[in-house]
């Protein structure tokens, strides 16, 4: 640690440009992860919320609440400690020159999906909803009246509930009735008992229905087969692990170069009797000084180019998914300087020397 050191200090320029290099790499990595954490966050923040354990929906729906249609009666099928019918509906809602995606839950008021209200009221009349606060980054207020794209319906937002996005859609939450005429038009009356699902909390999943045509699907595969979930996680994680190779590969090449530079320091230094497991340690020890520095130095920095951000830009930085990512990147950097301590194991001193 002492050589280490002590070169480090001495040749401050070369040492700094791979620090430099390290927390630029350490950077991008912490801030896909923030941007990953942030876009799983759209798809699934209003389904957390719930606390549910399942969802049923119809077998053919293949795991998708929008595709699945179902009835109240199909509600007596069912055996579960806690449960909550839905209906679901994406469309366009505008005010004015104001313009958003929106998801239509229709809920039952008394049942445990029923959002809590941040600012406003519940709903108490037809077509009243409670919004995502999301839409107020869009200019949505209290009070609007919302056109829909799908209807001649208009929703009147009374209330705001936080963190309710489903599937990247900010969520509109309304009674079943409302709901129904929104998708149905003129034939609500005749669909009303129209749903899309059953969401549930229950201890135990084996015996919730006999029906055949229903499925009973956990909470976390449902939000696993929401369309581009997967996709989208698999994309930026395989960013994140080419990331952890580059660096590694980028820490190998800059301490090779450095050691082939010095191989007749490190023959003089053998002659003297210096071991081989010393200066191993001494390029081991450097590569961990400088991981650790330019980890935290991105660290640091990622965060604060979150606290900066818009709130249009969907990153949600997880600290310790953010450490876990940090070790990773010491220990890949640390890899990368066994090229180095070969090269320097392999070294005749008397050649060297010019011996």
């Amino acid at each position: 640690m002492f050589l280490a050191w002590n070169e480090i200090k001495k040749n401050k320029l070369r040492f700094t440009l791979i620090t430099g290099v390290l927390m630029l790499v350490s950077y991008l990595v912490f801030f896909l992860s923030g941007l990953a954490s942030g876009l799983e966050n759209l798809n699934r923040e209003a389904v957390d919320k719930w606390e549910a354990t399942a969802i049923v929906v119809t077998e053919e729906a293949d795991k998708s609440m929008p595709q699945s249609s179902m009835t109240l009666g199909d509600v007596d099928d069912i055996d579960a400690d806690d449960i909550a019918v839905i209906g679901q509906l994406n469309a366009i809602a505008t005010n004015g020159d104001k313009k958003a995606n929106v998801s239509i839950f229709g809920i039952e008021k008394d049942q445990f999906i029923m959002p809590e209200v941040s600012e406003g009221e519940e709903f108490a009349a037809d077509n009243e909803v409670i919004a995502s606060d999301a839409l107020k980054e869009d200019g949505f207020k209290l009070g609007d009246e919302l056109k829909l794209s799908s209807t001649d319906e208009t929703l009147k937002i009374v209330g705001f509930t936080e963190g309710a996005r489903f599937n990247a859609a900010p969520v509109l939450y309304g009674d079943l009735p409302s709901f129904q005429r929104v998708k149905f038009g003129e034939a609500a009356g005749e669909n009303k008992d129209q749903i899309n699902g059953v969401v549930l909390r229950t201890k135990n999943l084996t015996n919730v229905t006999d029906n055949e045509s229903l499925e009973v699907v956990e909470m976390e595969e449902f939000i696993t087969s929401l369309p581009g979930y997967t996709e989208q996680s698999l994309t930026l994680s395989f960013m994140i692990y080419f990331l952890f190779v580059i660096s590694s590969v980028i820490v190998a090449i800059f301490l090779y170069v450095l050691t082939v530079q010095k191989i007749s320091m490190f023959g003089v230094m053998k002659a003297q009797g210096v071991s081989n497991s010393y200066l191993s340690r001494s390029v081991v020890a450097q590569t961990f000084i400088l991981a650790v520095i330019g980890v935290a130095v991105g660290f640091g920095l990622a965060l604060l180019t979150g606290a900066f951000l818009p709130a249009a830009v969907p990153v949600a930085f997880d600290i310790v998914t953010m450490i876990v990512y940090g070790l990773i990147l010491i220990a890949v950097a640390i890899m990368g300087a066994v090229f180095s301590v070969w090269t320097i194991v392999k070294i005749d001193p008397l050649k060297a020397i010019g011996g």
